[in-house]
């Protein structure tokens, strides 16, 4: 068996302060967090990021050869730009669809988290808003040939984080960075459940450390509740702490 073959069979959710570079990070951090979701809930969508990005390593190549010695033969060319714009327009509906299932459980979780009134908010962007993939590619391409790579494409997507329509990572405090970026994990371990009927395993690294004792208490409750996780690892130094905050639920420690 291949790897990609055990992909989703075992979903698991980690959730640690330190995952922060999610929210302040570059736009490649959020792309990796949506795929890592997509790849373990629809095998067509993994197989399509995989075709994409060997056929768009593949076009580099190429433009990078034909930047220094043109030999003016597109046919390899429309052969690259008919896959990428066939596995593309897939992967652009398939995070489009994502992202409006994932909002819902989103908002609710920010706001039991943070007690906050702030009006949340998530833009998808991407190239293919404005125009087919394919017509992006044939239209960029002067531009792709004099920089030696591909401009335009789903590989170049991104997604804005807002509280109050103001950018999240300028404007937001660390309190609040905090809240989105577990309301986030939250949203993809309800997504996974939806999508695969099961509860995902969740694993919490370090959160007594690092959250304020209103927003560990908040997140505890969503937890514990009926509807809340199934199986929860979670890490710490202090035993009492922990048994403390599950207030009498069933709780098992591995000492390491």
């Amino acid at each position: 068996e291949k790897v990609t073959d055990h992909i989703g069979k075992y979903a698991a959710v980690m959730i640690a302060p330190d995952d922060l570079e999610l929210l302040n990070g570059g736009s490649e951090e959020r792309r990796k967090w949506v795929d890592s979701i997509l790849c373990q809930t629809d095998r067509a969508y993994m197989d399509s990021l995989m075709q994409y990005q060997r056929v768009l390593q593949q076009r580099n190549a190429w433009l990078k050869q034909e930047a220094l010695k043109p030999r003016n033969d597109y046919t390899t060319l429309d052969f690259y730009n008919e896959k990428l714009a066939a596995d593309g327009a897939y992967i652009y509906h398939c995070r489009q669809q994502f992202l409006q299932a994932l909002l819902p459980s989103l908002n609710e979780y920010y706001h039991r988290l943070s007690q906050g009134r702030e009006e949340l908010g998530v833009q998808y962007n991407s190239h293919l808003h404005t125009a087919p993939m394919d017509k992006l590619l044939k239209d960029s391409l002067p531009h792709d040939l004099q920089l030696q790579r591909t401009l335009k494409g789903i590989h170049r997507d991104d997604w804005d984080f807002t509280l109050d329509g103001l950018p999240l990572k300028q404007y937001a405090s660390q309190g609040q960075k905090k809240s989105f970026l577990f309301a986030l994990k939250l949203a993809q371990y309800t997504y996974l459940e939806q999508q695969q009927g099961s509860q995902p395993m969740l694993l919490l690294d370090d959160i007594f450390e690092k959250l304020d004792n209103g927003r560990i208490r908040a997140l505890l409750a969503i937890i514990s509740s009926p509807s809340g996780a199934g199986q929860v690892f979670l890490t710490d130094t202090d035993k009492a702490r922990v048994a403390e905050a599950f207030g009498g639920e069933e709780v098992g420690y591995i000492e390491v």
